[in-house]
């Protein structure tokens, strides 16, 4: 066995530096948090070559010393930590001293600094983390560092490093991440020479996130509230504009930008129900605690921390962006794009029996083109009396039925003489002997401040309110009217005894884990049994479900059950009755009553939570006039 030794100071800074420096944005992030430490209001960084070669930061803070220069590149140098019970209570953004010692042990340095009482500043040059050079030098109040060819001396990791492309981005992230979690200071960055962000320090979270995010902020709802001795405050994305992963999703504690499970979880609790599946919120969150309420010690990073009373910080988080999310409308404007005509197909590709497409009404035809034009719309198909019979009789119908909040699938209404069988899909037409009593339809309502305009495709409600117009999916409305009201009843989802037991085969640790958990099933109003090899038996299933969404509801409740969400019965709940509502609620294409569609548009406009279906499709867009003149040109 090999003797223990004692490693040398420069091997011990390299290996400080592998915890703390893994790229150019490493660096930068650590010369940021000095800045701030330092009382900086201003703050520019400027890099070259993705920030390998050339990096500087400059601010306008306390500066230092000549002694405090030379000593500020020692390890474990710090001016931020004096005792063990420091430790318990940091309020700085840097502490360990490990930064300056770490960036310069892999780079070559040089530093100008001065404090505001020195009529000199103080000049040093570093390689490796030595002091070759020494001087006074005249300079601004505050610190400028320069850090030339970075890992010159560790090739070993230079082969870990990305294009400049990649680098120079990563160091962008790391600017924009300092502007957000500092909005009173003036950031100001360059990237070979050209500005790609400029922040004016005014101390507004809102004007930050605005030169981040450019008008992308406007959309996103502001977090402002309080829960015990935490505070919360920032932006986040409406459930319609969510993003296609977690990138966008940024939190700071007292300052310091952090990841952590723990607040990515709760945002995301936050907006369950009103997302759609894959999709993520974004956001910009600043949370404030005591600072004995969390341990920031926990990373050579800095970028973990733990909390002392996780639950209250999963509220204040949780009920800080529900609340945001219930008072902010989010009824997406109508975008109007150019669509390119399509180019016209080859005379062959056409049906032979098709007939012609209304502009052809509208035109000079010689006689060859009339003969054809006229012996085409005579092949036409054409609907027979009976069909045109029936569809007549299904509109009026359905026409006739109330708005049904239950969640069984509406039926024609019968006379007494002729009772019609429960149905558990869209009803078919009715027999055309049979007449269906006639229903009075609603008129529209005088006293609500909009007009009821009519529907569009059998699909959206159409609602004029002043300048703007409202187009409602009635299916999303309703689908959500239906869930809301089913996971207010907790009792025991009903269910149905199946006459034919389904077998379904599955993976066979799905099935060991679905046999294993039958009693969180019967909560959910599923009974099944082994049935051989990698196969159930499902005897029972949830009300208003067919024999196929039931099978996917199982192999999702296996999955959840894998990932370790068992004791999340709401959750899993909660996924069964999105199903359940969209199998029950009104489908688009259904002929609807006047009165059904009234009261849809009611309940709509005037609760603040029907603003997403369960799936997380917006119930409700925006037409303002102003846009409508515009595709008129009026305007």
């Amino acid at each position: 066995m090999s003797k223990i030794i004692k490693l040398s100071p420069h091997i011990a800074n390299l290996i400080a530096a592998g915890e703390v420096v893994e790229r150019p944005a490493s660096v930068v992030k650590e010369l940021l948090e000095n800045a701030v430490d330092a009382g900086a209001s201003q703050v520019t960084v400027e890099i070259r070559d993705g920030g390998m070669t050339f990096l500087r930061v400059t601010d306008n803070g306390c500066g230092m010393s000549p002694e405090d220069a030379r000593t500020a590149f020692l390890r474990h140098a710090t001016s931020k930590l004096k005792t063990a019970e420091d430790l318990a209570c940091i309020t700085t953004m840097g502490f360990r001293g490990e930064a300056l010692a770490a960036v310069a042990s892999v780079s070559r340095i040089d530093l100008l600094t001065r404090t505001p009482s020195a009529d000199f500043g103080t000049s040093l040059s570093l390689e490796a983390g030595n002091i070759t050079e020494e001087s006074e030098a005249g300079c601004p109040v505050g610190t400028t560092i320069i850090v030339r060819d970075l890992f010159f001396n560790t090739p070993a990791r230079m082969k870990f490093m990305k294009s400049d492309t990649v680098e120079g981005g990563k160091v962008a992230s790391a600017v924009q991440m300092q502007a957000l979690a500092h909005p009173e200071v003036a950031f100001r960055f360059l990237r070979d020479g050209k500005e790609v962000l400029s922040t004016p320090g005014i101390g507004s979270l809102e004007a930050a996130v605005y030169c981040v995010y450019g008008r992308d902020s406007g959309k996103m709802a502001e977090v402002s509230s309080k829960w015990e001795k935490f505070t919360l405050t920032g932006f986040v994305s409406k459930p319609t504009d969510a993003r296609p992963s977690r990138a966008l999703q940024t939190f700071f504690v007292n300052g310091r930008p952090v990841k952590s499970r723990l607040l990515i979880a709760a945002l995301e609790e936050a907006y369950r129900n009103q997302i759609m599946v894959g999709k993520f919120p974004a956001c910009v969150l600043h949370l404030t605690t005591p600072a004995s309420a969390v341990d920031v010690n926990v990373h050579p990073a800095k970028t973990e921390v733990k909390f002392l009373n996780e639950k209250a910080v999963f509220d204040c988080v949780h009920y800080g962006v529900l609340g945001a999310l219930n008072k902010t409308p989010d009824r997406p404007q109508v975008q109007f794009k150019p669509t390119p005509a399509p180019a016209a197909a080859p005379a062959a590709q056409k049906p032979a029996s098709a007939a012609p497409k209304q502009e052809n009404f509208f035109r000079t035809m010689n006689a060859q083109e009339y003969k054809a034009f006229a012996s085409a719309m005579k092949d036409a198909p054409k609907p027979s009396a009976l069909a045109a019979a029936a569809t007549a009789r299904a509109v009026d119908a359905r026409a006739s039925l109330p708005l049904q909040e239950s969640v069984h699938i509406p039926t024609p209404v019968q006379k007494p003489s002729a009772p019609a069988p429960i149905q558990e899909k869209a009803a078919p037409a009715p027999v055309p002997q049979q007449e269906p009593e006639q229903i009075a339809i609603a008129t529209m309502p005088t006293d609500i401040p909009w007009r009821y305009v009519g529907e569009l495709y059998s699909s959206y409600i159409l609602v004029e309110q002043g300048d703007e117009a409202y187009l409602i999916d009635k299916h999303a409305a309703h689908e959500r009217i239906l869930f809301e009201k089913l996971k207010a009843n907790q009792e025991a989802i009903s269910s149905q005894t199946l006459l034919t037991p389904i077998p379904h085969r599955m993976a066979a640790d799905s099935v060991a884990l679905l046999l294993d958990n039958q009693s969180v099933l019967e909560e959910l109003g599923f009974e099944i049994q082994e049935f051989g090899e990698n196969t159930l038996l499902i005897r029972q299933i949830p009300m208003d479900l067919d024999g196929e969404h039931a099978t996917d509801a199982l192999e999702t409740l296996a999955e959840d059950l894998r990932n370790g969400r068992k004791g999340q019965k709401d959750s899993i709940r909660d996924e069964l009755l999105h199903t359940v509502a969209c199998k029950a609620a009104i489908k688009a294409g259904w002929q609807s009553s006047e009165q059904e569609l009234l009261k849809l548009a009611e309940q709509v406009l005037s609760r603040e939570d029907l603003k997403h279906c369960p799936h997380g499709r917006p119930i409700c867009i925006t037409l303002s006039k102003k846009e409508l003149e515009k595709q008129f040109k009026r305007s």
